[in-house]
């Protein structure tokens, strides 16, 4: 339990350089990739799962998509180090160290999106069944 506190709560950069801004995004780059992947194989499989439940959702995968968001959660993640750089660019000494939180929160929407995909087959599983009881 330790570790999964160290994840989400690491200790912030206090040199607050760009440099040093940047160095602490990308040494948990990834930390937000495995969490993130792993939340994405758990949404296949559960979708994958759902579709083979009567009466059935036709799910087609193409690794295209997949990859695409990989790639744009990667750059949404770049956003992270940029807003927390331009904000003690801003700021100065007076900008407080806000990447932990800005990480945690980051992971947090990261993962919701990547597993609202189940949610979305879910509810389109249970209208395929409602309409194959009442018609």
């Amino acid at each position: 339990m330790a570790l999964l506190g160290e994840v989400l709560f690491p200790p912030a950069d206090y040199r607050r350089t760009t440099t040093s801004l940047l160095n602490w995004w990308e040494s948990r780059r990834a930390t937000y990739n495995l969490i993130v992947g792993s939340a994405g194989v758990v949404t296949l499989v559960v979708i994958r799962l759902i579709s083979w439940m009567p009466p059935g959702v036709p799910v087609f995968f193409d690794w295209r998509p997949v990859a695409a968001y990989g790639l744009l959660a990667n750059l949404c993640y770049t956003f992270g180090w940029g807003i927390e750089a331009t904000a003690q660019r801003i700021w100065g000494e007076k900008c407080p160290p806000f990447g932990p939180a800005l990480f945690r929160q980051g992971v947090a929407f990261s993962v919701g999106l990547t597993l609202l995909p189940i949610v979305l087959v879910s509810v389109g599983w249970l209208a395929r069944l409602a309409m194959f009881i009442f018609r």
